[in-house]
């Protein structure tokens, strides 16, 4: 599409800080969006290679050679291989990456790239660049790769920097055939210790197992690997012995050995003796030359080392502006590159000056925007985001820069004045001087609205700066500098600004303004509506431009309302015409303005049809510029192309990829006054690309235009010399500068305001007044009140509203905490909930205890839960399938003898008595499953699995019969404490009689022996006042209202009252109290003296006194009756509780029984348990070690063929050296036949120089060399070699060097035999060198082959050592036993074991000796039982045998007897010679065929004539058929009539006829039928006769089954 002109990038700034590399001494370079920019550093040129692609990768360079490589950023991405400085594509590089390459790297030492992709398949790849062909790869090895670093000295050496490790891949070839081989580099820990490593595994044989199982290696058992955290690698650097120098994150300095894979610490900061200031700095970047290390860390600050052994010293300390990222040494190591993130290149030569040199100074960061300022000179000035504004020249060097401190949205560049305005994301609008290009400086600042400011433009003569925001409105600015650039006003337009544009139209002094709105706010980045706005280009500062708010009147600016169809996401306003680019149809479009409009209101809206559309921009949206000359229309998308299109003709256009699709493309564009110049601004990738355009077949035009342009330009100079003086006196702008100066008609407008509002004004203060002495007085009078009736200052407070809003929010945050606590409480209350329902609804037996009356002993039961349906099921199946093994069990014991059965039973019920064998007492306790296995047939897995089951059942019957007796123990309590409070109530009253105070004991039940009292709370256990709501509050008070009601009706019921008062409540009559029963004293005891009595009153008296005497006896007796009983009732609470206590010890022990027996089976369950552990890791170390065997087995059969393979092509290459060799011998042996016709003194002269040869660099053969390592050095100094030998030998060629009296014919002769036999020896030193490659590539294969083989053999052995002690461990079966605990060893006399006897070891040792002895006697006693017992039984089955045999022999012989022979078979019994016999049968068979193949051939000759005659009558009857066939309709016919007149004259006799012979048909059939069965039971009869006879008279075939 260039056949309109072209596009050539001219320059471009932009630094990303991703890699910088040099490609020659003097050069770097480093990618720049779409480009690769090339930075001379001495003269700090630029040049610009742009990239093939959309967008560039991953970038790498060998400064030796002069090759840079970099790859593109697309689906399946390409490397290009570049030379410099030509600039010429080498080689394009396709591999398998499916995404995007993360890092590449080139050799120095060979025409090798390596590159990592990145996902899916992570493949690190070599290449050679020179042959496109891909040397080796290795996929899945470059998950966690961030760099490749090649060995400088060997192109065979790699290293992949990870985040978390280094791996160095050594290149293993052999002629062709290449091999990536790994070698993982382990880091020390944080703290700079070592792991240890773990060596090979191996598995032990023991000749005793141990007691709890075999041992399994550590790498079965190692259940938690080291913890320590490894140190992260942040810098490599190669050393000249090919060992690396590594950085780490944590300060850390390594020197690691790739062949040894050795790791030594140079510097550890964590030691108290580690430099201070490398301590600080840390190790971030490392470059290496022969002399020193160069270092830079997080602090700026670049140090060069020396490193001794491991003594590391400071030679010299240098300090960045900012923290540097990259550090390199140039080729000839003489120039130190240092880069920044922040956008600087500094250069440093050591050798020559110890200062540091800053070459390029661009900066970071995404451009905002970008323009050309209106100067002869074409500045270009760009503005980051951050609110760097930076000047660049025409040829893309940097004048000036100056920070705004301000977020940047927009940018523009005034055409009457040199200066520019910037919007930023605060609204406001900032005006920057650019006079001094060295020096820029902010002159002025307007704040517009809270809003960013997204448009600035100004029209073509430079009238008004236009902005536009999301705000929907358009500001318009006076542009001179003499105005102060004041803000003449605003007006709103329907909807968020997408595009602004202007165009001036001098002729008719109006300046006309486009701007493009969304549909609705924030919703789309669209809109359909198009707002012209035309502007005077004359003074707008008058009365009546402007209202009151500032907003155009209406007969100063004319508006004009568009809709186009589709909606739009920029468009330029031309002349008469609007260009647009609609994204959703993904086209550009023109718009032809209609010219008379002067009828139409402001608010009508038209409707704009295309008048031409062309396809646009693929990734959009996309903006819009015009040229000055309104010639060209420039467009820039998101795919970060630019397109030139002409405006007379749209379908043509040019284009250039400016910027990466993948960074956001172009975010702005903008031609240069020229026209000829564009400049645009990348989204993401922060780079700037100026552009020049080629247009081809307008310069016609451009002529033209440049002539009516003529006093366009006269125009603006005129006006840029009057206003561009007044803008460079302009003061520099500061905070302080805002002060004062306030617009003179806002200030207008408050004044009319105020006096409007001033009597109102008055009014309001003298209110305000009066309400400030009336609160003073309230205050003064409030101060004298006294104390209970004085306010608080709080309550006089008249700010109501205000009040209300500090209730509300009081009453907020009270709601706040009120939800917080109930948040609170219901998260306790969920939690409480959760624990209840896990720990206590879920338990079918819930835990409590009982403790003890008087003793401490407390009894726990077990808290069960409710077996689940599963374990049912499990249970029963294991059950079911115990029933049928012992039924099958009990089947086969059925055939044993019945006194080997009695035998077995006794001795099973001496097992089955004794627990020794059980391991447990569950079957004492009663409590045994029986279907529990023996421990001593529990072998298998499913066996040991099922009597888990089974001892959990046992587990779970022995806690489920003791909690039963556990209840009826807790039920006796209960009712023990009733009755213990029913005696405790008669003790009190008998108490209360007698008027006496002792304290009882009454017992109680405990929270463990009550646990559910633990779920209620009492109201006495709240200590905090109970907090009501108001419904809980409400509820509170009706209940007390119905309580109140119910007393007082209660008070009303005088009877029950009376009844209460006369008989405290009772019907009954009263018993009354002898021990309240007073004798009344005479009233005369006590008013008159004993002397006055009378007789009748002495009488009265001593009846009183032995009515007291006969009282007080009666009350002593009664008391006595009373604390008798009252003795008694205590006495039966003691007794009583004792006898509970004694109850509870006996469950006590039944407890501790109970327990010892549940261990004992939990015991079995653990030892069980570990077998099945134990067996299932025996099982998956077999598995692994098979898997391993496996996998080893098919390396080693890999490498022997691989060996096979390598073995012939080194016999094939060593064949082809012989020969090489062969004629190179024969060079020597011919060379005097070459000579023949030459004298010998000259033959033996030129011989002499035949075998000299210049000094220059030869390539060694020697066998010491390490061929792999110094492989590159050989293929990259062989060409080199050559041609310095060619050179020598054209100089020893010369006819200078002729020998004295030699003919030059013979001397040219003589130079091209030494040519051939030099290139010959060159040749067969290359062979050697591939020769020696060779079998340095087979031995390693054989190693390989023999370590693996070796591998294998200990893989086998560990194999077969696990086997057999598998075996082992399932023959040698644990089992438990209970010993009865008693005797106690020791070997000191002197210890002091009081509740033990002591017994000396000789006794014991004289009584395990006699039990030894007695045990022997029973042992041989019960053998020689076993033994005479064995042979009875013997002896009877042998008798068995014989016995059976008789009874055989004698049915053969009665057999035999019986047996008839035909005669036949007597001569066939009779006849010795069977070979006559048999020649004889063989006679008579053949006889036999003959003559049955004579019958066959007369038989088959009848047979063919018959078939002769049968075919005759066949054609005979063919003939007759057709005849027939012929007269069938005729007799169809007839017959048809025939049939029609029988039905016709058919009478019931023949109906009649009919049935006769049916019932004849029946009968018949019956009767065949009949038959037929007779027929079968006839069959069936000859059978069963032929049967019996066989029986009676048997044939000798069958004896042979006796």
């Amino acid at each position: 599409m260039d056949d309109i002109g072209g596009l050539e990038v001219r320059w471009i700034q932009g630094f990303t800080n991703k890699t910088v590399e040099f490609v020659d001494n003097e050069t770097v370079c480093y990618a720049c969006g779409n480009h690769i920019c090339f930075l001379r550093l001495d003269t700090k040129l630029q040049s610009v290679l742009q990239g093939p692609g959309r967008a560039i990768g991953a970038l790498t360079a060998s400064g030796k050679s002069g090759i840079f490589a970099f790859s593109e950023q697309k689906l399946s991405p390409s490397i290009f291989v570049y030379v410099y400085p030509e600039l010429q594509l080498k080689n394009e590089l396709k591999g398998t990456a499916q995404l995007d390459y993360t890092s590449l790297t080139l050799s120095d030492g060979g025409p090798y790239l390596g590159c990592c992709s990145s996902l899916p398949d992570h493949t690190i790849t070599v290449w050679n660049w020179e042959t496109a062909e891909q040397i080796c790869t290795r996929p899945q090895a470059g998950k966690d790769v961030v760099s490749l670093v090649f060995n400088p000295l060997s192109c065979l050496q790699l290293c992949a920097l990870g985040s978390t490790s280094i791996t160095v891949w050594n290149i293993e070839r052999s002629a062709s055939l290449h091999v990536l081989k790994p070698s993982v580099i382990e880091l020390p820990a944080t703290d700079g210790s070592f792991a240890e490593r773990l060596g090979p595994t191996s598995y032990p044989v023991r000749a005793k197992p141990p007691y709890f199982g075999p041992e399994l290696p550590p790498v079965f058992t190692q259940t938690k690997l080291s913890t320590k955290a490894r140190l992260t690698p942040s810098t490599i650097c190669w050393t000249s012995t090919s060992k690396l120098l590594v950085g780490c994150a944590e300060g850390f300095l390594l020197l690691i050995d790739p062949v040894s894979r050795s790791v030594s610490v140079l510097f550890n900061p964590t030691t108290p003796d580690a430099d201070p200031d490398l301590r600080q700095s840390s190790f971030q970047v490392l470059t290496l030359n022969k002399n020193s290390l160069i270092t830079v860390g997080k602090d700026s600050v670049v140090h060069s080392l020396q490193i001794n052994g491991t003594q590391i010293n400071i030679t010299h300390t240098w300090q960045l502006e900012g923290p540097a990222t990259t550090a390199m040494y140039s080729p000839d190591c003489e120039t130190v590159l240092l880069s920044s993130n922040t956008g600087q290149i500094y250069v440093l030569n050591p050798t020559r000056t110890n200062k540091i040199v800053k070459v390029l100074d661009v900066l970071c960061g995404k451009f905002a925007a970008a323009a050309w300022a209106r100067t002869d000179k074409n500045i270009c000035v760009s503005v980051r985001d951050s609110g760097e504004l930076q000047l660049w020249s025409v040829d893309g060097m940097r004048l000036g820069s100056v920070s705004l401190q301000a977020e940047v949205t927009s940018l523009a560049c005034c055409p009457i004045a040199q200066y520019a305005a910037v919007g930023t994301t605060s609204g406001n609008v900032l005006f920057v001087d650019l006079s001094r290009e060295q020096e820029p400086r902010l002159v002025h600042q307007v704040h517009l609205c809270n809003t960013p400011v997204d448009h600035l433009v100004f029209d073509q003569e430079g009238n008004y700066l236009l902005t536009g925001a999301s705000d929907s409105r358009i500001f318009v600015i006076d542009a001179k500098p003499s105005k102060k650039f004041s803000v003449l006003g605003c007006t709103v337009v329907p909807g968020p600004i997408l595009s602004l544009s202007t165009q001036c139209i001098r002729d008719c002094e109006k300046v006309t303004v486009l701007a493009l709105c969304a549909g609705q706010e924030g919703k789309h980045r669209d809109g359909r509506l198009l707002t012209l706005l035309s502007l005077p280009a004359k003074d707008l500062t008058g009365p009546d431009c402007v209202d009151r708010h500032g907003c155009l009147s209406s007969h100063v600016l004319q508006v004009s309302r568009y809709e186009v169809p589709h909606p739009l996401t920029s468009c330029v306003l031309g002349v008469s015409e609007v260009f647009a680019h609609c994204q959703r149809r993904k086209t550009l479009q023109r718009f032809r303005l209609p010219q008379d409009t002067a009828g139409l209101g402001s608010q009508q809206v038209v409707r704009l049809n295309p008048e031409q559309e062309v396809k646009g921009h693929p990734l959009g949206p996309a903006c819009l510029v015009l040229s000055p000359h309104q010639l060209w229309l420039a467009s820039a998308g998101r795919d970060g192309l630019l397109r030139i299109r002409e405006t007379s003709s749209m379908e043509r256009y040019t284009e250039l990829q400016c910027h990466p699709c993948r960074l956001g493309g172009v975010r702005s564009l903008t031609f240069s006054t020229d026209s000829l110049t564009l400049l645009t601004a990348g989204c993401e990738d922060g780079s700037l690309v100026c552009t020049n355009l080629r247009i081809k077949g307008v310069e016609a035009e451009m002529n033209k235009v440049t002539q009516n342009g003529q006093p366009m330009a006269h125009f603006l100079k005129d006006i840029f010399n009057t206003e561009n003086p007044v803008l460079t006196d302009l003061p520099r702008w500061s905070q302080e500068s805002c002060v004062g100066s306030e617009n003179p008609e806002e200030s207008e407008v408050m004044k009319e305001e105020n006096e409007k509002c001033s009597e109102t004004k008055e009014n309001l203060r003298k209110t305000i007044q009066e309400l400030r002495g009336t609160i003073q007085e309230m205050l003064r009078e409030n101060e004298n009140v006294p104390a209970a009736e004085r306010l608080a200052q709080h309550e006089l407070n008249l700010d109501v509203e205000g009040q209300r809003g500090l209730d509300a929010m009081v009453e907020q945050e009270a709601t706040r905490v009120r939800e917080e606590i109930e948040w609170e409480i219901l998260a306790k209350r969920f939690l409480r909930d959760v624990l209840k329902r896990q720990c206590w609804d879920s338990l079918k037996v819930k835990s409590r205890s009982v403790k003890g009356f008087h003793c401490e002993h407390e009894v726990k039961n077990y808290p069960l839960k409710e077996r689940t349906e599963k374990e049912v099921e499990e249970l029963q199946r294991v059950q079911n399938m115990r029933k049928i093994e012992m039924a099958a069990s009990t089947q086969c014991g059925l055939k044993k003898t019945s006194s080997a059965r009695e035998e077995e039973q006794e001795e099973e019920d001496l097992t089955a008595e004794s627990g020794v064998v059980t391991g447990s007492f569950s079957a004492q306790l009663g409590y045994s499953n029986p279907y529990i296995y023996d421990q001593f047939i529990v072998r298998t897995t499913e066996q040991k699995v099922n009597q888990i089951i089974l001892l959990q059942d046992v587990i779970h019957r022995i806690k489920t019969a003791f909690n039963a007796e556990f209840d009826a123990v807790h039920r006796q309590k209960v009712q023990e404490l009733n009755h213990v409070r029913e005696r405790n109530r008669h003790i009190r009253e008998i108490l209360l009689e007698l008027d006496m105070r002792q304290e009882l004991w009454e017992p109680s039940l405990t929270n463990s022996e009550w646990p559910e009292r633990l779920f209620t709370v009492d109201d006495s256990e709240i200590k905090a006042e109970k907090y009501l709501t108001p419904e809980q509050r409400e509820e509170e008070e009706r209940k007390e209202l119905e309580e109140q009601k119910h007393l007082a009706a209660k008070g009303d019921n005088f009877m029950k009252k009376g009844l209460d008062d006369m008989m405290d409540g009772l019907l009954e009559v009263k018993k009354e109290d002898i021990l309240k029963i007073e004798i009344t004293q005479p009233e005369f005891a006590l008013t008159k003296p004993d002397s006055h009595w009378s007789e009748e009153e002495k009488k009265v008296y001593k009846q009183y006194e032995k009515k007291t005497k006969d009282l007080s006896e009666k009350k002593e007796k009664y008391k006595k009756l009373r604390e008798t009983e009252m003795k008694r009732l205590q006495v039966s609470t003691k007794d009583a509780t004792k006898g509970f206590d004694e109850t509870l010890t006996k469950l006590f022990e039944k407890k501790v029984k109970c327990e010892m027996t549940i261990y004992q089976e939990k015991l079995k369950i653990t030892y069980l348990v570990y077998s099945v552990i134990l067996e299932e890791e025996m099982r998956n170390q077999e598995l692994d070690l098979k898997l391993k065997l496996g996998k080893t087995l098919a390396y080693r059969d890999e490498r022997e063929e691989e060996v096979k393979r390598h073995e012939e092509e080194v016999e094939l290459f060593l064949e082809t050296y012989d020969t090489i060799v062969a004629e190179d011998k024969l060079l020597d042996k011919e060379f005097r036949k070459e000579f023949f016709d030459v004298p010998a003194n000259v033959v033996d002269h030129l011989y002499k120089l035949f075998k000299r040869r210049p000094r220059v660099q030869k390539l060694r053969t020697d066998n010491k060399l390490n061929l792999f390592k110094e492989q590159s050095l050989w293929g990259s100094l062989a060409p080199d070699a050559t041609d310095k030998m060619s050179k020598a030998m054209e100089e020893q060629d010369a006819p200078e060097n002729t020998p004295e009296g030699l003919n030059p014919s013979v001397w040219k002769r003589f130079c091209l035999v030494r040519r051939v036999k030099i290139e010959s020896e060159h040749k067969v030193n290359i062979n050697s060198l591939t020769l020696a490659e060779m079998q340095k590539s087979i031995q390693e294969r054989r190693a390989e082959k023999e370590a693996a083989q070796q591998e294998i053999n200990n893989l086998s052995d560990e194999l077969e050592s696990l086997h057999k002690e598998k075996n082992r461990f399932l023959m040698d079966i644990m089992v438990q036993v209970i010993v009865k605990q008693g005797q106690v060893y020791t070997t000191d006399e002197t210890a002091d074991f009081p509740e033990y006897v002591l017994l000396h070891k000789g006794v014991v040792e004289d009584l395990n000796k006699t039990i030894r002895m007695l045990g022997g006697q029973n042992i041989a006693s019960m053998v020689q039982r076993k033994d005479f017992r064995k042979n009875t039984f013997l002896l009877e089955w042998k008798h068995k045998i014989m016995t059976m045999q008789i009874e055989d022999l004698n049915n053969k012989a009665r057999d035999i007897q019986r047996l008839h022979l035909s005669e036949e078979r007597q001569d066939y019994l009779n006849k010795r010679d069977l070979n006559s016999r048999v020649s004889q049968q063989v006679s008579v068979l053949e006889k036999t065929i003959a003559f049955q193949e004579k019958a066959h051939l007369h038989n088959v000759q009848r047979y063919k004539n018959k078939i002769k005659e049968l075919k005759k009558q066949a054609a005979m009857k063919a003939e007759k058929n057709a005849v027939s066939e012929q007269q069938l309709p005729n007799m169809q016919v007839t017959v048809a009539e025939r049939r029609h007149i029988d039905e016709a004259i058919a009478s019931e006799e023949n109906q009649a006829a009919t049935e006769g012979r049916h019932r004849e048909i029946v009968l018949r059939k019956n009767l065949e039928d009949f038959a037929r069965a007779q027929a079968e039971d006839l069959v069936v009869l000859w059978a069963e006769l032929e049967r019996l006879r066989m029986k009676n008279f048997p044939s000798l075939d069958q004896l042979k089954h006796y």
